[in-house]
């Protein structure tokens, strides 16, 4: 391990997730998810619906396209609409509506109380590109580049694979490991020799079955044990325990 980053020498570049690792959005998503859920189901069983839980968000939705996040979590309970459009208004009953309803709420959230940045995670990046490793963000988000220049950003990355751009190439999202390939190939480095932080349980599935060089678990809601079944090589509750961002 080196001294420094707390990664293997033969790490080269480190691949970032943004909601939960670079942003304190995760909460955010959290709440637009339930929001949105919750409406769903007390529309369809009425007043006695089973409410969206934390467990479920981290089982079926967090990490994963808005759209897969969807399917996954109806299925859950035994529900399947039919898949609609990309552009379903918020308050069609269709997987892409359900969706683009939680993604509304969300930029609402967002535009209304702002985003702030972890910055133990900053600082870490900086020490990260600085010792000369490249960097990519790798996100379902399709609003990853405008949350990245809210709190200036974009510059730590020099690649970024979001959900724009899973769409425009085609790649299935977490916890299939596609995203996170891309991001090395874009960044000329082989997965073994690449990192992965993340703090879905779908991201460390994504970087276990990716076989990436080394899989970090940020651990922000109490989930350290759930992290390593997933396959984390190391967990921790801020990157700056890594050794390079200072104090915690």
């Amino acid at each position: 391990m080196t001294t420094q980053l707390g990664l293997p020498d033969s790490i080269r570049a480190c691949l970032f997730d943004l909601d939960g690792v670079v942003t304190k959005t995760a909460v955010v998503h959290a709440a637009a998810w339930k929001e949105t859920f919750d409406a769903f189901l007390r529309e369809r069983d009425g007043a006695d619906f089973r409410p969206f839980t934390d467990s479920d968000y981290d089982e079926y939705v967090d990490g994963r396209p808005r759209a897969d996040g969807v399917r996954t979590f109806l299925a859950s309970r035994g529900i399947e609409l039919p898949e609609g459009d990309p552009d379903d208004p918020p308050d069609v009953r269709t997987v892409n509506g359900v969706g683009n309803r939680k993604n509304e709420l969300v930029l609402e959230k967002i535009r209304t109380d702002g985003v702030e940045p972890y910055e133990g995670t900053l600082r870490y990046i900086d020490a990260v590109r600085a010792a000369g490793l490249a960097t990519a963000i790798v996100s379902s988000s399709a609003n990853t580049r405008d949350v990245l220049r809210s709190i200036d950003a974009e510059r730590l990355f020099d690649v970024r694979v979001d959900g724009v751009v899973a769409r425009e190439r085609g790649l299935p999202g977490k916890p299939r490991p596609d995203t996170f390939l891309a991001a090395a190939r874009d960044l000329g480095v082989e997965p073994s020799r690449a990192a992965v932080f993340e703090d879905a349980l779908a991201g460390m599935d994504a970087g276990r079955s990716g076989h990436f060089g080394y899989v970090v678990g940020v651990d922000r809601v109490g989930q350290t044990d759930a992290l390593y079944a997933h396959g984390a090589d190391r967990v921790v509750e801020d990157l700056a325990e890594l050794g390079a961002g200072g104090d915690a």
